[in-house]
């Protein structure tokens, strides 16, 4: 029997009928859009008795719009192009005692839109996780400086107590506590046969008689509320205030007993920074920049996980999959970090937000590992500290030159060289503190190098539940990417020179400018075709034109290739309705408010900012939502363009019809006609929230009408421009 130390750790799953498919459809696909825009490029160069300066107009507009489109569909067929999985084998790792130390960094700002008892679910869960306790260090970074949020720690840290031995006792799964006591039995795969029997309690062998842990949850959940009812939930986000520094523990004065109440337990560290109006704070990169900086010299574990405050760990051997790959020795020396997906608990059968991410986390991130690995997908990733603190660190470094880049930190610098050394907290405490509290002030970054280099490869491990949340959380991160893509590291022009293959570089591409090349098409698709139908103008070839399966192969292809990859990845048919859905009210919304503010920052029209997803359900958009029916109480400025592109659609396609019935123009407009009914057919919730329905989540009749002028003053200005 071959030794568990000559075995892999990991394997690496090429998914080779995925490539044969994918790049099948890429040669076909590709051939059937070469012939579309030939068909559209001849327009211009050959004379037409019908061709005017409107129908010119009309076709140039489309015919970019179709350029665009075309080339943001090439950019994405790089994920496409070699797709991998990865089996981790952690039972092969060697023992506890020689496993790295791992730093958790969690963040959270605000404790009314981010609910403290969810934040102390992820704190939980960190500290649960399938690892040496002792190695492990978990650390919140409270932003928005409430009190309520430090008080959260220590009441979790009081009932992580109960709820640690619990876990490892029964082997539990789901680690979060909420989303366990919530969860169905005959969904929860958290243990054997001794755990169904025993579930809502357990014995411990220093306490006398049994504890119910689920009661004990609803005592600590009581107890936090009862603080957030009292305290100061208040965020002073634009407060003037001191860093605060704490490691959670019961306030003994015995350090004997401290020691011996801390044994089986990961450190627990509550970090909130300086901040002053005076000074920006880079929003969550100067937070994790501070906890970066705090954790090196407390704990500096070589490994770090970094977590969204409502992201909790749901696998907890997770640590343990990560080191398969970072303790690789013909990897480990190149590799940054380890990405998990993000998955959701609270996600209803019919999906209508596509809060799944599921084009993302199921078939994207693995086709980008294959061409060198993912970005950082922002919560779930482990990546070695080193990558953080820039490639040019040596151990014979010149002091003055490390202080120049890393800060007048002699702590801090002395842990750029130094393994994990956990014992300091205890003899050094009062002075590592006092450290901390310099290396969380708001000048520290003053004159440093901070944030300006970093280079990685990586591997890739294999929501919103209202329209509102959904519309302004996607509209954030369109913000953040277009701010990439008009920066100097735009991945066309940047990425060629820095990434691990140039196929890569082009998914870093479509990453960043996907925002802006689906909402300008898109616009444009929504409305020029249908107010050429309108004024009679035609755009596409007629049914006897032999350019007419052109179009219809390049549709067809495209929404059948998009429906075998839901299909393949486990999902339904509805669910890609609801994401054909979804992505086109994001694009003439969210991208197209996303990508104008990213424009308005680099022009200086307005300031950077960062608002927290609010984190709060609503009773009955939650109803909503596990009914599958839209809720449409969010902002007019989402609301309003896609109700009048719905009723431009509507117009437009009841004027086709006519066209089609009395002139007998079928052939001429089929296209044009079959447009608008694909619009229509695709958003018909948005139809039904106009004119059917009568609940709260309806849209409000104000917004119908003034959706309606706004289609008519598209029209009026079709008709002078098209005519």
């Amino acid at each position: 029997m071959e030794s568990s130390s000559k075995l892999p750790l990991h394997l690496c799953h090429v998914h080779k009928l995925s490539i044969f498919i994918n790049r099948t459809h890429i040669f076909f696909h590709s051939i059937a859009l070469v012939f579309l825009l030939y068909y559209r490029a001849s327009f211009f160069f050959f004379q037409d008795t019908t061709k005017t300066k409107a129908t010119t107009l009309a076709w140039l507009l489309v015919f970019v719009s179709e350029i665009v489109l075309s080339f943001e569909w090439l950019l994405s067929q790089s994920f496409r192009w070699s797709p991998v999985s990865r089996t981790a084998f952690p039972e092969r790792l060697p023992g506890d005692d020689k496993l790295p130390g791992v730093d958790v960094f969690i963040c959270t700002a605000d404790p009314e839109k981010e609910p403290t008892v969810g934040v102390m679910n992820t704190v939980l869960s960190a500290m649960a996780m399938d690892y040496p306790p002792e190695k492990l260090h978990v650390y919140l970074s409270d932003d928005g400086g409430a009190a309520v949020t430090l008080k959260g720690m220590r009441e979790a840290w009081r009932f992580a107590k109960w709820w640690l031995p619990f876990c490892r006792r029964y082997g539990i799964k789901c680690r979060a506590p909420e989303a366990y006591f919530s969860a169905e039995e005959e969904d929860a795969d958290f243990g054997g046969i001794e755990f169904i029997q025993d579930r809502e309690y357990i014995k411990l062998p220093e306490l006398t008689g049994e504890i119910w842990v689920q009661e004990k949850y609803e005592v600590f959940k009581k107890r936090v509320r009862e603080k957030a009812t009292v305290g100061d939930t208040r965020s002073v986000l634009g407060r003037d205030h001191p860093a605060v520094i704490e490691v959670i523990q019961e306030t003994s004065n015995d350090d004997a007993i401290q020691e011996n109440e801390t044994k089986n337990m990961p450190l627990l560290v509550y970090v909130s920074r300086e901040k002053r109006p005076s000074h920006p704070h880079y929003f969550k990169a100067g937070a994790l920049n501070v906890l970066l900086r705090v954790s090196g010299v407390i704990s500096n574990s070589p490994y770090i996980l970094g977590l969204d405050c409502d992201m909790h760990c749901h696998d907890p051997s997770s640590a343990r999959q990560a080191m398969c790959f970072h303790l690789d020795p013909k990897i480990s020396p190149s590799l940054a970090f380890v990405q998990f997906p993000q998955k959701f608990h609270n996600i209803s059968n019919n999906d209508i937000y596509d809060s799944q991410l599921r084009s993302a986390f199921w078939l994207l991130w693995q086709g980008f590992d294959g061409v060198g690995g993912p970005c950082v997908s922002g919560t779930g990733y482990y990546i070695k500290r080193l990558s953080l603190c820039s490639s040019s660190i040596q151990e014979d470094g010149d002091p003055m030159k490390l202080r120049q880049s890393f800060g007048p930190s002699i702590e801090f610098i002395k842990s750029l060289h130094q393994n994990n050394k956990p014992d300091m907290l205890i003899h050094r405490k009062n002075a590592l503190l006092n450290e901390a509290q310099l290396l969380a002030s708001c000048t520290f970054e003053n004159g440093t190098k901070w944030g300006e280099e970093a280079s990685w490869f990586h591997v890739w491990v294999c929501g919103g539940r209202c329209l509102h949340r959904v519309s302004f959380a996607l509209q954030r991160w369109t913000s953040g990417l277009v701010d990439v893509a008009i920066s100097k590291f735009c991945p066309l022009i940047y990425g060629p020179l820095k990434t691990y293959t140039f196929v890569q570089s082009m998914c870093y591409a479509e990453l960043a400018l996907f925002p802006i090349f689906y909402f300008l098409p898109l616009w444009c698709f929504a409305t020029i075709p249908q107010l050429c139908l309108l004024n009679g103008i035609p755009l596409y070839p007629e049914v006897s034109n032999s350019y007419f399966i052109v179009f219809s192969f390049v549709f067809i292809s495209s929404i059948s290739k998009h429906l075998y990859e839901v299909l393949s990845t486990g999902f339904t048919f509805r669910h890609w309705i609801n994401e054909q859905r979804i992505w086109m009210m994001k694009s003439v919304t969210s991208h197209l408010y996303g990508s104008v503010d990213a424009f308005m920052k680099k022009i200086g029209m307005r300031e950077a900012s960062f608002f927290p997803t609010n984190k709060v359900d609503d009773v009955d958009q939650l109803k909503r939502y596990n009914m599958g029916v839209f809720d449409f109480q969010t902002s007019i400025l989402f609301l309003a363009p896609m109700a009048a592109l719905v009723i431009l659609n509507m117009a437009s396609f009841v004027v086709g019809i006519s066209r089609v019935i009395f002139l007998g123009e079928l052939d001429k407009f089929f296209i044009q006609v079959f447009i608008p009914f694909y619009v229509i057919l695709m958003n018909y919730p948005i139809v039904e929230g106009m004119l059917i329905r009568k609940d709260r989540g309806r849209i409000p009749p104000s917004v119908t009408l003034l959706s309606a002028v706004v289609s008519l003053i598209f029209y009026s200005l079709g008709s002078i421009i098209f005519m």
